[in-house]
């Protein structure tokens, strides 16, 4: 058999209203699930109306979708995990419940597992307790099935087949053996650092039930997306896009197409079915205007996290009230591919900036160069960890771990290869005879000074000044902080759009001290913005307006640009 779960031209489609959803493989088996699921009553709406009755044609078509990719004759689940991304409030937990059920009703084989995994113990009542209801609102289901409330657990008489509703961890998942897993909230599974050994756990057993499928429901990130999410999420984008062919998974994202979220037509009212399919049964257009209203102004994060959940709009930047000013204006000044090599082709002086490097932190560095043409600012910054990094800091570690992968952060393994190699960094800006200056935190900054001596970067500069200077910290620090706001304002700095950057922008907190203000450490938490602090040490030296390094021909003529030209 041939098909394709790729969805090219979703956009015209959300936009228009019509369905992402591809038609079953095997249409009788999708029928037969539908008329099981469609009987199965929804018991916290007026009435307690059946699916069949109460909700919109996506759902069929999305419970179609699973069910009919079962080869009866064979055996096998064609179409073996599914993805689901919709908003809030759009029955997603219930719709959960509905189709766990169904399968257990349909499971052939006997004492099967079924499991709904949840990131926490509130979630997982959200799964277990519709389901629990759908079975007592109707009394042959009542006989067919024993309800274990107090373990989450649902037993089918007959054939001793379970539908297990867990708080996720990797204990309560090892050694299961469930053919068919509902992930639920798998936003939150982004910020687990176990959370890619606990699937491995979960769907374990499916490599003897070849009928056996994924379920992940999900909702948008109140963060930016991290972890498991976030690869999860950019995969099924991929599929969806045709980009990976991959026709045993199919995504379902309803999101807005990037041209509407760049041009915010995600805030007209008449918008907002692109990712609420149930606009006017259990979501409401007023409700979601209004709200809309009351956050708008809001500078404390609520107004992103209200559109992430309600409008699936991916938060980029988490910008709240006490955010540093620049972070406003960070993502409009981002050249993706402004990389060091960039700097050391068009820049004719370039300042260096380090800040951090204890076991806890980041080692962050940042170069800051003029460019020869325009005269605006280029950046480029990078970080180094020490895997305690990733154990002291668990709530960060699947982050840095993406950071990692995007090449941005480089995670060592010995004590002291972070430092040597961003002195070989240094040493490869000053043999372009581009360097002016290399700005450092003076406090714990032992061990860059000398991996820098070590690499053969001299004490004094081309103007016989010091090579390295410290640059003063707290309050003193104030100005640097203004000019680099200034500058991405007016339009005249540029970095190169890094996950890194646009992380430790989000985490800087401004602490005001007097006629001041302060970005620190302290005020940020665990969040880590050492590379942003060590932009700031490089700026402060740019600021001071170096010469340019030698005439154009001496700067074609070095062999290092030249190899960059």
């Amino acid at each position: 058999m041939d098909w394709t779960t790729a969805c090219p031209d979703w956009e015209d489609r959300l936009i228009s209203g019509r369905s992402i959803i591809p038609p079953p493989i095997f249409r009788d088996q999708a029928e037969q699930a539908l008329a099981i699921f469609k009987e199965l009553r929804v018991v916290d709406l007026p009435g307690k109306p059946t699916f069949g009755e109460c909700c919109d044609q996506w759902v069929f078509q999305f419970v179609a979708a699973i069910f009919g990719a079962y080869d009866a004759q064979t055996g096998n689940q064609l179409i073996r995990e599914f993805y689901l991304l919709i908003s809030k409030k759009n029955t997603k937990s219930t719709i959960a419940a509905g189709i766990m059920l169904t399968a257990v009703i349909l499971c052939w084989r006997h004492e099967e597992e079924h499991l709904i995994l949840a990131p926490t113990k509130e979630v997982a009542d959200n799964s277990f307790k519709p389901a629990a209801g759908m079975i007592r609102a109707d009394d042959e289901l009542a006989a067919l099935f024993h309800i274990q409330d107090h373990i989450r657990t649902i037993t089918h008489r007959v054939s001793r087949a379970t539908l297990k509703v867990v708080a996720a961890d990797t204990d309560t998942v090892s050694g299961k053996k469930s053919g068919r897993i509902l992930v639920d909230e798998h936003w939150l599974f982004g910020k687990k650092g176990n959370a890619e050994a606990m699937f491995m756990e979960a769907t374990g057993g499916q490599v003897s039930r070849n009928e056996g499928w994924v379920i992940y429901l999900t909702t948008q990130s109140d963060e930016p997306p991290a972890g498991v999410f976030k690869e999860k999420l950019n995969y099924y984008r991929d599929v969806r896009d045709g980009k990976i062919h991959d026709p045993k998974s199919l995504g379902v994202l309803y999101e807005f197409p990037t041209a509407m979220v760049k041009s915010q037509a995600y805030l007209d009212a008449e918008n907002f079915h692109i990712t609420n399919p149930n606009i006017g049964r259990s979501v409401s257009v007023d409700w979601i205007a209004d709200q809309l209203r009351k956050v708008e102004h809001k500078k404390d994060g609520a107004f992103q996290q209200f559109l992430a959940k309600h409008l699936n709009v991916e938060i980029g930047l988490s910008l709240r009230s006490d955010n540093w000013a620049g972070a406003l204006f960070w993502e409009a000044q981002s050249v993706p591919g402004l990389t060091l090599s960039e700097l050391l082709r068009r820049c004719e002086v370039i300042d260096v900036g380090i800040d951090g490097g204890g076991l806890d932190d980041l080692l962050g560095a940042a170069a800051a160069g003029r460019d020869r043409e325009t005269g605006d600012w280029l950046t480029w910054c990078r970080a180094w960890a020490h895997p305690t990094v990733l154990e002291r800091r668990k709530s960060e570690a699947s982050r840095l771990r993406d950071l990692e992968l995007d090449g941005d952060l480089v995670i060592v393994d010995r004590i002291g290869e972070d430092v040597e190699q961003l002195a070989q960094i240094v040493l490869q800006i000053h043999e372009a005879g581009l360097l002016d200056k290399i700005g450092v935190d003076p406090s714990g900054i032992g061990a860059v000074l000398d991996a820098l001596l070590a690499a053969g970067i001299p004490e004094k500069n081309s103007n016989g000044e010091d090579m390295i200077v410290g640059i003063s910290q707290g309050w003193k620090l104030g100005g640097t902080i203004k000019t680099t706001e200034r500058k991405l304002a007016e339009g005249a700095l540029w970095h190169g759009g890094t996950a890194l950057m646009s992380w430790c922008v989000g985490n800087a907190k401004v602490e005001p001290r007097g006629n001041a203000i302060l970005i620190t450490k302290q005020a940020s938490g665990t969040a880590k913005i050492d590379p942003l602090m060590a932009l700031f040490n490089a700026v402060a030296l740019l600021s001071l307006n170096p010469e340019g390094m030698g005439s154009m021909d001496d700067w074609l003529s070095n062999p290092i640009v030249a190899g960059h030209a």
